[in-house]
């Protein structure tokens, strides 16, 4: 047999349309490239990433590299499959080939890696009737205490097997800890696959108190430390809708006396649990005890209640037309509470009707199907259209949006559906669907619902959200309201004048807004996501990188395919912002470039002042201070040309951080105190507390302690009330150091401690480094010298990882420190020399302090 050609060309990622069309492709790539062999491929990968300064720690294994090309992911990591495109062909074009098709086939990636955990069961609803035989198997199993007791609960969709798993989790306990996944295994909506296991780790692993940073990458790993921070503590999981044993396994503590419970509506085969709970509908009589707590009206010898009519039977004829499952009950049930006038025969001979007329292939959609033709028009409407609805949740400002009727009319269905128990109510006033009636709902909107008007509902809906979210914008950030795009007023919404109203109402929808984004942009409202972005831009920037990522990213997508530059522009800039919050300096470079070349395309001087601004701190953070004061100077010019005070501000702090780096501190405080001026001048509480905290920095360096302490509590006041995370961790960080420079270590130590978690909390690394750094010398100043070392090693490691080389020379620094102070002089000697050279090449005044200790005695007695 002759052999296989080679291909005569590497394969193009750009036609992939899937993760299992990318890792084909990724395979045929290894075929073109010479098949070198998995060990090959991970040594390339670590030459590489060795030589960008990555640290030993996070390089890959064979394995993990095999893993890459293996059929049937539901995700990809896409670092290691850049650097592996790399190993094999290192063509410059063709990397961002594969980095862009990464991209495109993201959308799955992100929705198979969004997945919510919680710390707590759901509450136990009243009335559960039945299942003893299930729950005394589950009580006995339970007190086993030689292995973690895995049950797996199977059955048809509606027949309570959630329910169950919650009322016994309530009813086993207490737990030490316990640990809640919906795992989305059987859906309606295909943009919300599966959730894949190594995303619910990570969500377990930091309600277990492991922070963001220390989460390993691969799934084996995440398995492997979530079951080491389970060990001797008696939990339970609860591990709710899953789609197969191989989604399961990862999950599964070792701990005994852990309960883990498994909902499914497939056999999960291969999983060898101790006890499989197969549930089957209620009982006949389990059915008339459901009915009679349901519906607190059916007939009993203590209670007359609803009247029986002529068929002494009829409850028992429901039930049966019901199919017993639990879920058609609920349903009936609350049919029967809402109709007044009627008795049981009455709704039995109706079911019978429905019965005959059509004949339904299940007892739930016979249940729903009953329960919609009895609504009227108007409310069998409105279901129709929340079904079609992108977001988890709504309220009654989003229903009147979508059925464009009165909000008082909105508010009346909805409670009315919800005591029909077609929706449910997640918190007061906010309601969702069950997935079943999302379906049901959905399928009937497609049938009664022209295109048209589908279409038309969801434009209302995207403009209700757009307008409340500007609106929300201009009461937290009055000042930079020109920046935004103008959305004129339309549909009812809430008052948000009040900045705390604006920020609650901004919390509690984000979920949604990021789900309009997405639908938006990928179903035909380009200009609804460009937009909404762009306003959600300064909110998303207080702290929440990963959904500013996401919906700048779905900006991006949506103004690359109308071929707007001036959208496509704002979105780079914005993507390029949140990398630099993130640390990936290089990305931001790139996004940030390319937005400014379309900005000078355009003639957007705004969009160029943007853009430089975010380049020269992207400058700033590697060490490149006189690039970084021409970006930032060329940014002034601009707002200044243009009349943008606000603007001029920002450029002013900018240009006062770098003369802080450089230790002209008469310099940074003139800066910060014109960029105080001009944002007190305009009212802009944002600006105000960054200048604060900026003037405050510089004041203390100089050792002007007394204005430091104040200016830098006014502007962690400011940052609180504005919720901004981001900020509120500068300002701890710079009154950590103010501590430590008046020999308060211990109150030093506390800033740190706060700084650190809410930088890892919104994914600012050069915040960690900073935190880390500082809580390393607060810890030398008290005697600490081992556990100082570990915090500087820390931040060095995260500073090498960024490429911010100020950070770096810092954590050099306490290193030295720390190995001086334990009497260790080699050590110490070759960090100083490490930090000076890093210091010198800076220009930073650091150098002149590090340089007397490459000579030291060593102390008589050292504390360690």
């Amino acid at each position: 047999m002759p052999l296989a050609e080679e291909p005569a060309a590497p394969p193009d990622p750009a036609r992939a349309r899937s993760v299992d069309d990318l890792v084909a492709r990724l395979r045929r790539l290894k075929i073109w490239a010479g098949d070198p062999s998995y060990e090959v491929i991970k040594d390339r990968v670590g030459a590489a990433w060795t030589a960008a300064g990555r640290p030993a720690g996070e390089l890959v294994s064979r394995s993990t590299v095999a893993y890459c090309f293996r059929p049937g992911r539901r995700r990809l990591d896409t670092d290691l499959v850049i650097a592996v495109v790399e190993a094999l062909h290192p063509e410059t074009g063709y990397v961002a080939a594969w980095r862009q098709a990464l991209r495109v086939v993201g959308g799955e990636i992100e929705a198979v890696s969004q997945v919510r955990v919680q710390d707590r069961l759901p509450r136990d609803l009243d009335g559960f009737t039945g299942r003893d035989a299930e729950l005394d198997r589950l009580r006995h199993a339970a007190r086993s205490g030689e292995t973690a007791v895995v049950a797996v609960i199977e059955g048809m969709a509606g027949v309570g097997k959630t329910r169950l798993a919650v009322h016994a989790g309530h009813l086993l306990g207490p737990f030490e800890r316990v640990l809640f996944v919906n795992l989305r295994g059987f859906g309606p909506d295909p943009a919300q696959p599966p959730a894949d296991p190594a995303a619910v780790l990570d969500g377990f692993l930091r309600l277990l108190g492991m922070p963001g940073r220390q989460i390993p990458h691969t799934l084996d790993a995440r398995a492997a430390a979530y079951r080491d921070r389970l060990a001797g503590v008696r939990a339970l999981v609860v591990l709710d809708n899953a789609v197969s044993a191989e989604q399961v396994r990862p999950l599964l503590p070792a701990t005994p006396g852990c309960l883990v419970l498994v909902t499914s509506r497939s056999g999960l085969a291969g999983l060898h649990p101790a006890i499989r709970l197969p549930m089957n509908v209620f009982t006949p009589a389990e059915s008339l005890a459901f009915l009679t707590r349901a519906v607190s009206g059916v007939p009993t010898p203590a209670a007359p209640g609803i009247p029986t009519g002529a068929d002494p039977d009829a409850a028992a004829r429901i039930a049966e037309r019901c199919g017993h499952l639990p879920l058609a009950l609920s349903l009936v049930a609350g049919h029967i509470r809402a109709t007044a006038g009627w008795t049981l025969t009455d709704h039995a001979d109706r079911l019978d009707e429905r019965h005959r007329d059509r004949r339904l292939d299940t007892a739930v959609e016979l249940a729903l199907e009953v329960s919609y033709r009895h609504l009227p028009a108007d409310r069998r409407r409105l279901l129709r259209l929340a079904a079609l609805h992108p977001g988890q949740e709504l309220d009654a400002y989003a229903a009147a949006a979508l059925c464009d009727i009165a909000l008082a009319d909105a508010r009346a269905h909805l409670r009315l559906l919800h005591d029909d128990h077609l929706l449910q109510q997640t918190r007061p006033g906010r309601y969702t669907l069950h997935d079943l009636v999302r379906a049901h709902a959905a399928v009937r909107a497609g049938d009664e619902d022209r295109p048209a008007a589908r279409r038309a509902a969801l434009t209302r809906l995207f403009d209700y959200y757009l307008g409340t979210a500007a609106a929300a914008m201009d009461a937290l950030h009055p000042a930079e309201k020109h920046r935004r795009p103008t959305v004129p007023p339309g549909h009812p919404s809430p008052a948000l004048e009040a900045a705390v109203d604006a920020r609650a109402w901004l919390d509690t929808e984000r979920p949604t807004l990021i789900a309009v984004a997405e639908h938006a942009a990928r179903h035909g409202w380009p200009g609804h996501t460009t937009a909404l972005a762009a306003i959600l831009y300064r909110y998303l920037d207080g702290g929440h990188p990963t959904d500013a990522r996401t919906v700048h990213a779905f900006a991006l997508d949506a103004a690359r395919r109308t071929g707007d530059p001036a959208a496509q522009a704002e979105a780079l800039t914005n993507l390029g912002a949140t990398h630099l919050t993130t640390g990936r300096y290089a990305e931001a470079a790139d996004h940030l470039r390319q937005a400014l070349r379309l900005c000078r395309q355009t003639g957007s001087l705004i969009g160029q002042a943007r853009a430089l601004a975010n380049l020269g701190a992207v400058a700033e953070r590697l060490g490149h201070y006189r690039p970084a004061t021409e970006h930032h100077q060329q940014a002034l010019d601009l707002r200044r040309r243009i009349g943008d005070r606000t603007g001029e501000a920002s450029a002013l702090d900018d240009l006062g951080l770098i003369q802080v780096r450089l230790g002209r501190y008469a310099a940074a405080r003139d800066h910060h105190e014109r960029a105080l001026a001009i944002c007190r001048d305009l009212g802009d509480r944002a600006g105000e507390a960054r200048s604060l905290c900026n003037l405050g920095v510089a004041e203390l360096l100089a050792g002007d302690h007394e204005p430091a302490t104040g200016h830098l509590r006014r502007a962690l006041e400011l940052f609180r009330r504005l919720g901004n995370r981001t900020g509120e961790a500068w300002a701890h960080d710079s009154l950590g150091t103010l501590h430590c420079r008046l020999g308060q270590a211990d109150r030093a130590t506390e800033r740190y401690e706060r700084a650190l978690t809410l930088h890892r909390e919104t994914g600012e690394r050069h915040g960690q480094t900073r935190a880390l750094n500082g809580l390393g010398e607060a810890a030398l100043a008290v005697g600490h010298p081992s556990e100082s070392l570990a915090h500087h090693r820390a931040a060095h490691a995260v500073a090498l990882d960024t490429g911010d080389r100020h950070q770096q020379a810092r954590a050099l620094t306490g290193i030295g420190d720390a190995h001086r102070a334990r009497g260790e002089a080699g050590p110490a000697r070759e960090h100083y020399r490490q930090a000076l050279a890093l210091a010198t090449d800076l220009g930073l005044p650091e150098a002149d302090r590090i340089r007397p200790h490459l000579v030291f005695p060593t102390p008589r007695s050292v504390r360690r």
